[in-house]
């Protein structure tokens, strides 16, 4: 299988898009003015302690003090003895004195930023604790003889300087995989020991990895032929990047300045758009329906206008085998997460639900996020779970619909112009008015003096007043005001 990255960058936006025997499986997008300082590493300076809130004031080079709470610093580290009390905050720090602080909250209004003594620094599948000599498992995953796996792995790696804890992305993760996440935790540590002893305070020892250097980590060991980066100085800082810590990357880097835009090679650009559409058209001529909301995932696969077998059973079973190609890849690539429910066309050759499902389950064992298949049900339904990794694409994209707010459809004219005469009745009813003025939207209130006219006229009858109506271009559908003249 040949792979490649392409990495576009704008001084607002970094995308990058993992492409797979030439097609789109991977979109990610990060927005420089939404990147906070969570996890960053300061060499910080105590300016001020304050014994009555247990607290100090640290200064990391930010436009407010930073806040460290007693119970937040590691006081094992400091004052070298074992204890579950949380000591006195000036047994801990004083004014003037030099600390590695990590954020854990960020500035929020007038309130610095919130600090912590105890690092950690986390890959795709690990994260490192320096000064702890053991390996933890992420409690999530559960299957004591996958725990028992990963701690035999992780624990050569543990020793006096640090230890490990496997995340829950980590389950199921080879012996491979762990050990380039605990080979680059090294390095990165290395490489902020070496900065706090040059006292860098104006700089952060460390920070979390922007979109471009998180991909070329998180991406170790899968099988790349070539990244290509459209900004020349983001590929240089990536060549530096991956000579420390990913040398295996270097050769790969390859900086694109060609006048045909990156993400319009492979048609990224139009099948980003195409995701965030809810119908995707099959070969075949069948589509799928797929509708994000808040508990659940729904997928509906329907033939359409396929017909191309003598029989319906084999029409059915050929549409549904070729839906669970895009239904793989379209999860991939808008990142959706949680419960997925798959409503395949009804099939009723055992035979055939049972390669259907084979056939889904291989086409999501290429998907490195960790997913759970369970067969149809009673109602022929193919439940699923992925992991939420992320936020889904939509989700990065779009927001709420202004018009609908959220419901995905907007009343039609029809039923608008017969709320707009329902509430003529009420307000003559509840006021005395001479005449009504109906301020409506364009296509309300052309139906209201057309399509609707004699339903209008038996109002005006009914009240015995005169109602006009006026058309407001910037209303929307749903939109419309009565005013008693």
């Amino acid at each position: 299988m040949s792979a490649e990255l392409l990495i576009n960058v704008t001084p607002s936006e970094t995308r990058v898009a993992l492409i797979e025997n030439g097609s789109l499986q991977e979109v990610h997008i990060e927005r420089q003015a939404k990147r906070g300082i969570v996890g960053n590493i300061y060499l910080g300076k105590v300016i001020r302690v304050l014994p009555g809130m247990q607290a100090a004031f640290v200064d990391i080079n930010l436009d407010k003090a930073a806040f460290l709470h007693a119970s937040d610093i590691n006081s094992k580290l400091i004052l070298k003895e074992e204890t579950d009390q949380v000591p006195d905050i000036r047994s801990l720090v004083h004014e003037g004195q030099h600390i590695m602080v990590q954020v854990v909250k960020d500035p929020l209004g007038s309130k610095g930023a919130r600090l912590t003594t105890d690092i950690t620094i986390a890959s795709r599948y690990l994260v490192l604790m320096p000064n702890s000599q053991h390996a933890g498992i992420s409690l999530r995953i559960e299957n004591p003889n996958e725990r028992d796996r990963l701690k035999d792995i992780v624990t050569p790696y543990c020793d006096e300087q640090q230890g490990f804890i496997v995340r829950t992305a980590g389950e199921g993760a080879d012996e491979l995989d762990l050990q380039h996440d605990a080979e680059f935790l090294r390095r990165v540590w290395h490489k902020v020991l070496a900065r706090k002893q040059r006292k860098q305070t104006n700089l952060p020892l460390y920070q979390d990895l922007s979109l471009s250097f998180r991909v070329l980590r998180d991406f170790v060991g899968i099988n790349l032929e070539r990244i290509r980066i459209d900004s020349n100085l983001t590929f240089q800082e990536l060549t530096v990047f991956t000579e420390e810590f990913v040398p295996e990357l270097t050769p790969l880097l390859e900086y694109y300045p060609g006048e045909l835009p990156i993400f319009d090679l492979f048609s990224v650009e139009r099948e980003i758009q195409r995701a965030l559409h809810r119908k995707i058209e099959l070969k075949s001529g069948g589509y799928l329906i797929i509708d994000q909301t808040e508990a659940m995932t729904t997928i509906d696969i329907n033939t359409g206008a396929f017909v191309g077998h003598r029989n319906l059973a084999d029409t059915i079973f050929s549409t549904n085998i070729e839906a669970t190609q895009v239904i793989a890849r379209q999860l991939r690539l808008r990142n959706l997460g949680g419960i997925i429910i798959v409503d395949f066309i009804d099939m009723h050759n055992d035979d055939h639900k049972r390669r259907v499902l084979h056939s889904l389950d291989m086409a999501m064992s290429k998907d490195k996020v960790k997913y759970s298949l369970h067969g149809f049900s009673a109602l022929g339904l193919v439940e699923m779970t992925r992991q939420r990794t992320r936020e889904s694409l939509e989700h990065v994209l779009c927001g709420e619909c202004p018009l609908c707010t959220g419901r995905g459809h907007l009343k039609t004219v029809e039923t608008v112009c017969f709320e707009v005469l329902r509430e003529i009745v009420r307000v003559n009813r509840a006021h005395d008015a001479d005449k009504f003025t109906v301020y409506a939207s364009t296509a309300v209130s052309n139906s209201l003096v057309n399509d609707e006219y004699h339903n209008l006229a038996e109002v005006e009858v009914f009240i015995g007043k005169l109602i006009k109506v006026q058309a407001e271009p910037m209303y929307n559908q749903e939109q419309f005001d009565v005013v008693m003249m």
